[in-house]
């Protein structure tokens, strides 16, 4: 084969070898979003629950009447 020709898998060539956990660092950085980000994330939950709740009581209200 010349030079800048291309070996594709049908031809027999060997998959290219996947990325493995053995180049990581101890010292890399956790995958965490920053606090801000987090508090804001607890507070919508918060939020959902709290109208989650809120739509119970009114079907029950609107369902006594």
């Amino acid at each position: 084969m010349g030079a800048g020709q291309l070996e594709y898998s049908y031809s027999g060539a060997a998959p290219a070898p996947r990325p493995t956990m053995e180049g990581m660092l101890w010292s890399d950085p956790e995958n965490e979003p920053p606090k801000e980000l987090r508090d804001t994330q607890d507070m919508l939950r918060r939020l959902g629950v709290l109208m989650a709740l809120a739509m119970v009581l009114a079907m029950i209200v609107i369902g006594v009447r």
